[in-house]
Parts: structure tokens; C-alpha cells; sequence
């Protein structure tokens, strides 16, 4: 097999036990990195060590990541004025913190009839946080309810 020091140079070939000796008397073990190659390549390392340097590596690019959540608003097409502005508060809010956010407007019974109010209703919020906020989905009717997805305009700062 071939054989390379903790340092990374080539020691060349040689047979495995000459190599488990040396990797013994380092202190260290021998650690199989490419078995598939002629001859297979074996590395002198401190193999605890190495699990714990790509357990802390994993442990960092956990932390650089971002979770970005999706917070809901309900509405309804005869919601009023006060009512609304207090939702948009919120919107606001969720957006600058950096989350997205989902503004559902519910019809019941007759109200279906009234699309339009439904509609009119999500235009009212879209332009009302139009500064802070764009739209990420236009409006969609599913079932008994019309969707509205918005997103920061810039990606949040740290």
C-alpha cells in the first residue's frame, strides 16, 4: 500500500504491517483514504482528532445558516379599516425580521360571491407594505380562500 505521513509527503510503498508499525510508533493510526486506487492509499493520522476537526466544521456551517420562516395573517373581505391597519403592523413586523409572510383572506357562505371584495382587500395590504415588502406570489383562490405571499425587499442584515 502506499503510505503517507501526517505531514502530507509520500513515504512510498510498502507492505501494511511495516506501516501499522510506524503509524504505532507516532502514536497515531493508519487510516484507509482511498481504497479503490492501485495500490490502495493509506494516511498516518490522529484519527480522534479528525472526527472531532469535521464534527466542529459541521457544527460551523450549522451555524451560518439562515432559517427563514413563513408567518400567516388572516383576513376577511369585510374586515375594516383599524382592523386591517393593526394586521399590517404585523406584516411589517414579520417582514422585518426577515421572515416571509402569508396573508390569506377567508370567505364564508355568501362572501364567495364577492371575489372581488377578497381581492381588493390583498391590493389594499400589497400597496400598504409596498416599502417594506414585495410580493413573492400573486394572489391565488384555493377552495374557500384567496393566498398572498410576501417577502422582505432585501435580504436581512446581521
Amino acid at each position: 500500500m502506499r503510505v503517507i505521513s501526517e505531514d502530507g509527503e509520500q513515504l512510498g510503498v510498502m507492505e501494511t504491517g511495516q506501516a501499522l508499525f510506524r503509524a504505532e510508533n507516532l502514536g497515531m493510526d493508519l487510516v484507509e483514504v482511498a481504497p479503490n486506487a492501485e495500490p490502495p492509499v493509506c494516511r498516518i493520522m490522529d484519527f480522534g482528532k479528525y472526527q472531532f476537526q469535521q464534527q466542529k466544521k459541521k457544527q460551523e456551517a450549522k451555524k451560518k445558516q439562515t432559517k427563514v420562516q413563513i408567518k400567516e395573517i388572516k383576513v376577511r373581505p369585510k374586515t375594516d379599516d383599524n382592523d386591517l391597519n393593526t394586521k399590517v403592523r404585523h406584516i411589517i413586523r414579520f417582514i422585518e425580521a426577515g421572515d416571509r409572510c402569508k396573508v390569506t383572506v377567508a370567505f364564508r357562505g355568501r362572501e364567495l360571491a364577492h371575489k372581488d371584495r377578497g381581492a381588493e382587500v390583498l391590493s389594499r395590504i400589497v400597496e400598504m407594505t409596498s416599502d417594506v415588502a414585495k410580493v413573492e406570489q400573486e394572489p391565488r383562490f384555493e377552495g374557500r380562500t384567496m393566498h398572498l405571499l410576501l417577502a422582505p425587499l432585501a435580504a436581512k442584515k446581521s
